[in-house]
């Protein structure tokens, strides 16, 4: 049985980004535990990964990220808290290491291969929440059609405007997207739009088998890609040269991606999940309408 089809239990959360474009905020702690509503961002992206039964959690950290660390230590988390998970009792184990130079998605990942020891895992990245209401989560569609294909790398993506596409990995397909689920031929990293192979955007969440490992060291060989860093898009497109299948999963129409990588999706965010909220979305809307009115 190749490793493709072994079970699945493990997701690395790549966290070590600077959040730039969220300064000053970012200055003082990390974009990943900015609070979105009840909870920091990277809890969402923990708890997600939890529902489908991945327990062990590898969390690339950076310089000043020492509060994800404090936040998920079982020394300081309080059970009684509304929608706080007991970790420990569900057999949740957190790991974490640390990308000392900013070098790329890609090279973050890299990091993580003692880790993984030889077994597919799920990356989820640490500033992007995925907000569904459907019956079956989009990683569990993921880790499936991973295992059913015996893909090299199963790749979640949103379609998204042609004008947008340069600021994404965007896919080329190799055919038809019946049922959001396709094979792929190609990835580029944020592509002008007149070039661009489709509108269907790397979503932020993705399945690996071990030769992603091989495939970064094969980049890392060449000079960096985009932004002067080593893209994960690059080495995806390394494995599909070598021959490997490589597949997409599409969002459904009930999952929205929150990328919390500047202030305006942030702020999108923070609004819609708080109007979520069963105990107070009611009066957040009430009160949101009544300033709009006031504006009026």
């Amino acid at each position: 049985m190749s490793s493709s089809r072994q079970p699945i239990t493990k997701v690395v959360i790549p966290a070590a980004g600077l959040g730039t474009r969220l300064r000053p905020v970012t200055k003082i702690q990390p974009k990943e535990m900015l609070p979105v509503a009840r909870k920091p961002t990277i809890q969402y992206v923990v708890e997600e990964a939890i529902r489908v039964g991945l327990h062990a959690v590898l969390i690339i950290t950076g310089a000043r990220k020492r509060a994800i660390e404090d936040h998920f230590d079982k020394d300081l988390t309080n059970h009684e808290a509304v929608d706080e998970l007991d970790y420990e009792r569900l057999g949740v184990r957190f790991f974490f290491v640390r990308q000392s130079e900013q070098r790329g998605l890609a090279d973050a990942i890299s990091l993580a291969e003692e880790f993984v020891a030889g077994e597919p895992f799920v990356v989820a990245l640490g500033d992007t929440i995925l907000w569904s209401d459907a019956n079956q989560p989009l990683l569990q569609r993921l880790m499936d059609v991973h295992i059913q294909q015996g893909a090299a790398a199963t790749i979640a993506v949103e379609r998204v405007s042609r004008e947008s596409v340069s600021r994404y990995g965007i896919v080329a397909p190799k055919s038809g997207t019946a049922d959001g689920v396709f094979e792929l031929v190609g990835l580029v990293e944020k592509p002008d739009p007149d070039s661009a192979p489709s509108n269907y955007a790397i979503a932020s969440r993705y399945v690996f088998a071990p030769p992603i490992f091989d495939a970064i060291r094969a980049i890392k060989q060449r000079p960096p890609g985009k932004g002067g860093e080593f893209q994960l898009t690059d080495a995806i497109q390394w494995l599909l040269e070598q021959g490997r299948s490589v597949w997409a999963v599409q969002l459904a129409r009930d999952e929205k991606r929150y990328d919390i990588g500047n202030f305006e999706t942030y702020w999108k965010a923070f609004l819609e999940i708080c109007l979520s909220d069963k105990e107070f979305g009611e009066s957040v809307e009430q009160h949101l309408r009544q300033m709009l009115e006031r504006r009026d």
